[in-house]
């Protein structure tokens, strides 16, 4: 069986998959120079736009596919073998989305306004929520981007940090502080505003192309209705349940290292030094670090995946998955390091050369440990689950 098929439940998946795969094979032909090139990848933006792939999350009633969070992560794997820092990019706006769709924490009005624009004009939107003083938002610190409220309406000021696809975005969710209180809030803001700019600061070997440069806000102003969300406080009551949607990161994560462990595979068949009668492949060694891979590979896609299905079957024990949900990130994005470590073994100094895509992956997959939840965050939330 195809690896991409493992999960695979229906008919509807396995048209998205093939959604997923027809785009990732595409870009895949295109990542190496975009890397070499520390070049954003607009191309594959507008080939995602133009397969409705950016509408997938939303909902059915304003035009959406409203897909589940298991075929998400399904899409987003396949995805990512392709071109990673596409596939990491997109999930922010497709995972932010799926939240808003589960939720509803924003007027109607100004949620099917947003789905409208994403639908017709294909808009790009990402949450904007680091900041150089606080570092991730997961860490809970208070921003320092500020919005004064006015007569009609609100001024914003501040910078933000590692914003995905910067470059491409039509609208940004802004974290803010509320004047001078310790109130947060979100703020819906459309690029096009005067006072909105984006400085080109990323430099990162990991995820070039994720192109996470700076969103600067310069006396910025709003309307009232752009504050969409208030101290993370969702009328509707469901606030307390834990972010599924980033489960996009692990299936990316782990999308790189089955893009690795292809190519290293594929090598090993290839591969035949004049010491051997045959290719590597027949190497107990060679053989040996393909199992490590292959059980590795296992295991992380089983727990990914089974998590992801119960969220989607089980509803009535989301409120209780935080800790299961933040333990399949750890669990998936350490395995796929692992992964592409073991597979460059397998290739052996080739892999580092420039020329060769295993570096790439090597890099990319690096950058799984650093996006949240962080795997000291993980440790302790099992260890207080653990003693209560």
């Amino acid at each position: 069986m195809d690896i991409y098929e493992t999960f695979i439940q229906n008919d509807r998946q396995r048209k998205l998959i093939e959604l997923a795969g027809e785009l990732g094979d595409t870009f895949s032909k295109r990542a190496e120079s975009y890397d070499r090139e520390d070049a954003f990848p607009f191309e594959n933006f507008t080939d995602l736009q133009r397969k409705d792939y950016t509408k997938l999350t939303l909902p059915k009633e304003y035009g959406g596919d409203e897909i589940s969070l298991y075929e998400l992560v399904m899409v987003q794997e396949r995805l990512a073998t392709g071109d990673a820092a596409t596939a990491l990019s997109i999930g922010w706006h497709l995972g932010g989305l799926m939240e808003l769709t589960e939720n509803r924490p924003w007027k109607e009005d100004v949620f099917k306004g947003l789905c409208e624009e994403i639908v017709q004009h294909k808009a790009l939107i990402n949450r904007a929520a680091t900041e150089p003083a606080t570092g991730s938002p997961t860490r809970g610190g208070l921003p320092e981007t500020k919005a004064i409220e006015t007569k009609t309406g609100w001024i914003l000021n501040g910078r933000k940090t590692f914003t995905s696809m910067a470059q491409a975005l039509d609208y940004s969710l802004v974290s803010t502080r509320i004047g001078e209180t310790d109130e947060k809030g979100f703020f819906l803001v459309d690029h096009k505003k005067d006072g909105v700019r984006i400085e080109e600061t990323w430099d990162s070997i990991s995820m070039k192309g994720t192109g996470s440069d700076d969103l600067i806000l310069e006396g910025v102003e709003l309307s009232h209705s752009s504050l969409v969300e208030r101290d993370s406080v969702n009328p509707r009551g469901t606030n307390h349940l834990p972010k599924a949607w980033l489960l996009h990161i692990p299936a990316c994560y782990i999308g790189v290292a089955i893009a690795a462990r292809n190519y290293a595979i594929e090598f090993a068949k290839e591969y035949s030094p004049n010491s051997l009668p045959g290719p590597i492949k027949d190497v107990p060694e060679v053989q040996r670090k393909i199992g490590e891979i292959e059980l590795e590979l296992f295991k992380a896609r089983q727990v990914l995946y089974s998590v992801a299905d119960k969220w989607v079957k089980e509803p009535h024990k989301r409120k209780d998955m935080a800790a299961e949900l933040s333990a399949v990130k750890h669990i998936v994005t350490n395995s796929a390091f692992h992964i592409v470590d073991t597979a460059m073994r397998i290739v052996g100094a080739r892999s580092l050369f420039k020329s060769n895509p295993m570096q790439r992956f090597y890099r990319d997959v690096r950058a799984g440990l650093h996006n949240p939840p962080m795997d000291d965050m993980v440790i302790g939330m099992l260890a207080k689950n653990a003693l209560k």
